[in-house]
């Protein structure tokens, strides 16, 4: 079940971004332990964790919020070093958080373009802006919006997530990060989340989905991998499990009673 270092593909590919033994403490506490992971490119990785297990934190390290303290994470094959958001855009990189991060007072348009407005001749270039945003809403099959110069005030929340993924991927990203993306949504609106994940993954990019619903994972993840308490304890294709192992996973770092084997073992479980 567990990949190891092999290519998380399954047929051998290198993965778009591996991270290995990524260590992060804050302070006296340790949040992360030697964490490994794959993110291949036209897969979707679902991120399972209980409360505290450290999804948030290794979000960030890969987001450039956070800086490990230990280990390295590859691009393209390639070691990279993400101290800052702007370095994880400038690799394509792109983090929905939860709050997604919207302007509720502004449109659409201005917020798919907030602190990347276009100018011409010095002014903004509202055309272009606007047929960008309306080229990636389209792209990706959003079509419940009413218009898109409508305040995202106005939006549902399955329509404010839509927006919040539309404004990551037009900047020619290659992996886009979705914290609990299906949060507080109904079943509609979940419906449309999980359709839009589904496109990301058609069009090639390396998806990595956090929920804590499990039906939302099974149904739209390719991979899964499993944190607790700091620790990778598995990672491996979503059809090798079922929700009693993730649960078990989750909750004692183990499945059927046993533990994984710690850290730095052969079988990469760690």
């Amino acid at each position: 079940m567990t990949e190891g270092l092999k290519g998380a593909s399954g047929d051998g590919a290198e993965p778009l971004l591996k991270l290995r033994g990524i260590d992060k403490h804050f302070g006296p506490v340790q949040a992360l332990f030697q964490v490994d992971l794959d993110l291949p490119a036209g897969q979707v990785t679902g991120l399972c964790g209980d409360n505290g297990a450290g999804k948030s934190v290794l979000t960030r390290c890969i987001a450039g919020v956070h800086q490990p303290d230990h280990g390295q994470i590859y691009f393209e094959g390639q070691p990279v070093h993400i101290r800052s958001a702007r370095d994880a855009a400038a690799l394509g990189i792109e983090t929905v958080y939860q709050d997604l991060a919207l302007a509720d007072n502004l449109d659409i348009v201005q917020n798919m373009f907030l602190g990347r407005e276009r100018l011409r001749h010095r002014l903004l270039d509202e055309d272009s802006m606007e047929r960008a945003a309306a080229e990636t809403l389209s792209s990706l099959r959003v079509t419940t919006v009413r218009s898109i110069r409508q305040p995202v005030a106005s939006l549902s929340g399955g329509q404010r997530q839509a927006v919040a993924v539309a404004k990551a991927v037009m900047w020619n990203s290659k992996v886009v990060l979705l914290d609990e993306p299906t949060a507080a949504l109904g079943v509609v609106q979940t419906r449309i989340v999980l359709d839009l994940v589904a496109r990301l993954r058609d069009r090639g990019l390396a998806v990595m989905v956090i929920s804590h619903n499990l039906n939302d994972m099974f149904e739209v993840a390719d991979r899964l991998a499993v944190l607790h308490l700091g620790r990778m304890v598995v990672e491996g294709p979503a059809a090798d499990f079922d929700r009693q192992s993730v649960v078990e996973y989750m909750t004692t770092g183990g499945s059927g009673g046993r533990p994984v084997e710690p850290a730095g073992t052969a079988s990469g479980e760690g």
